[in-house]
């Protein structure tokens, strides 16, 4: 009895080694790292992913800073000022002359919500010359008779006599403005002024002239023309239109993402403003903000190209905007051949259940997604091995799991949600059989759990080149400072066709520009 059960058992032990050995040498000549899962199920036909686009916003603020505006215009304002009114004594002085001439202080400019004040002080003088004609001695006959005797007398005295006689006077001008913006792209500076003359008196051949009621008209007329000059020259000015068509051209394009040695393929992001809108100005204790916006469609292309951008010849005013801000939403269109790849990287190696728990342990070798429909098929090639015996058989199998894809937005990653596994997956263990079989609830909620593909890189490669993008438009240069930046980037949506996996990202920032000095003109 005993040489036949020690018969029985070396023949046991003859078989489990030959399998040993035979499995030893199946891994010898066809390594594991090099097969593939087998043959998938069938996949039901998805037309390609159309072409998409996103809407993109940058609104830009441009400060403006006061102290800027206020050297501006102390370039282009006159300092001096001089003129002639009506002679108002004529029958006295009909030879006479009287002008005036003023000089004003340097400009000083404040600002509120109700809008801009540029004031400054003037120093003039009213001077009287000529000489008195003999209608001087009439005159001051026909004042004894009637009036006065001591004062006719004095103005008869005069007769004949040249005169040169000054009066100073001193005043101040403030020029309000409350500015906006026009449609074509020209800003409307909306400016009125005020002239204040103190009250002062000259005394000519004894007759009393009000050095503030002669000279304010004329004041008022020199100061309304040069206003009337600077509204119509900044009327005209397409300074505002010029910016806009530099920075619209600078956006019309498609900026090179790089690709290559990161792994990912070379790709563009191109950019195609379709809409200019402007909000009216704002004036506070420290500037004039002009705030700019620019609609734009986004996407990201595999080839260079240049889109056609029309400038428009209309901006459109909008309500107060909120600050700066840019918002970039490409869609990132992915094969499934770099899914994969990355697929591999999350689940090559690992084993399930990972807490060694049931029957049947499962080391995943190899991982492929493929699409059909509204789900995708994950197909994993695994070794299984058994651990309730002794000899620990084991063997390698394709498993296809089935799910539907959902988008975890705060984790940036793919979740695969309805799991379940192809009927050809419990087939497939064959020696391991019902222990196999046992083992598909462990394994199928394990890959509930880690089927999931990390979206990560494509997060991080999408920022780092949408803020290369956003780098082209900072400027650091004389009296101007833009400052960009890309503050968070989110994965909003997915969608995807038999070969592709189409991710839509959103890229948030912001955006500022301040100047502090104007150019010369």
């Amino acid at each position: 009895m005993i040489p036949i059960l020690t018969r029985g058992l070396m023949g046991a032990l003859v078989v489990a080694v030959s399998f040993t050995v035979s499995l030893w040498t199946m891994d010898y000549f066809w390594p594991r790292e090099g097969r593939e899962p087998g043959r998938l199920p069938a996949l039901a036909e998805m037309p390609p992913l159309p072409p998409v686009t996103r809407t993109s916003v940058i609104i830009a603020p441009v400060a403006i800073a006061l102290p800027a505006i206020r050297d501006a215009l102390e370039r282009a304002a006159p300092r001096d000022l001089a003129g002639k009114p009506d002679n108002p004594i004529g029958k006295v002085l009909p030879k006479a002359e009287i002008g005036f001439t003023a000089a004003r202080s340097p400009l000083v400019v404040n600002g509120d919500a109700n809008g801009m004040t540029l004031s400054t002080s003037l120093n003039g003088a009213l001077r009287v010359t000529g000489q008195l004609g003999s209608q001087a001695a009439n005159l001051g006959g026909t004042i004894t008779s009637l009036l006065d005797g001591n004062l006719g007398r004095k103005v008869e005295s005069f007769a004949g006599k040249a005169l040169d006689q000054r009066a100073d006077f001193r005043g101040n001008v403030a020029v309000t403005s409350r500015p906006s913006i026009a449609t074509n792209w020209r800003i409307e500076p909306n400016l009125t002024a005020q002239v204040a003359i103190g009250d002062n008196a000259v005394t000519i051949a004894g007759l009393k002239l009000n050095v503030s009621k002669e000279v304010k008209p004329l004041l008022d007329k020199a100061v309304n023309e040069q206003i009337a000059a600077l509204q119509t020259r900044l009327r005209a000015d397409p300074f505002l239109e010029n910016a806009a068509r530099k920075e619209w051209a600078k956006m019309c394009r498609s900026i090179p993402l790089g690709g290559g040695a990161t792994g990912f393929p070379n790709l563009w992001l191109e950019l195609r403003p379709t809409r200019a809108f402007a909000a009216q100005p704002k004036v506070d204790a420290n500037a004039l903000t002009l705030t700019l916006g620019v609609q734009a469609d986004s996407r990201i292309v595999a080839s260079e190209n240049k889109p056609s951008c029309p400038f428009p010849a209309k901006v459109e005013i909008v309500p107060p905007l909120e600050r700066g801000r840019v918002n970039i939403g490409v869609p990132i269109d992915v094969p499934f051949t770099e899914v994969n790849r990355l697929l591999e990287t999350q689940m090559k190696g690992r084993s399930f259940p990972e807490d060694g728990s049931g029957p049947i342990g499962v080391t995943v070798l190899r991982a492929k997604i493929a699409a059909s429909g509204d789900r995708l098929l994950i197909s994993l090639l695994v070794k299984a091995s058994e651990r309730k015996s002794w000899f620990g058989f084991g063997t390698e199998a394709t498993v296809h799991v089935w799910g539907k894809p959902v988008l975890d937005r705060e984790q940036q990653i793919l979740r695969m949600t309805d799991i379940s596994l192809a009927l050809e997956s419990e087939a497939a263990f064959g020696l391991l059989g019902a222990a196999a079989r046992a083992a598909m609830p462990y394994l199928q909620a394990a890959l509930q759990k880690n089927a999931v593909v990390d979206l990560k890189p494509f997060a991080a490669n999408a920022r780092a080149s949408i803020e290369k993008a956003i780098a082209d438009f900072r400027q650091q240069s004389e009296g101007v400072s833009v400052e960009a930046a890309v503050t968070g980037l989110r994965l909003t949506d997915i969608a995807f066709d038999s070969k592709t996996l189409r991710v839509i990202a959103e890229a948030d920032g912001n955006v500022r520009a301040a100047v502090s000095k104007l150019p010369a003109n």
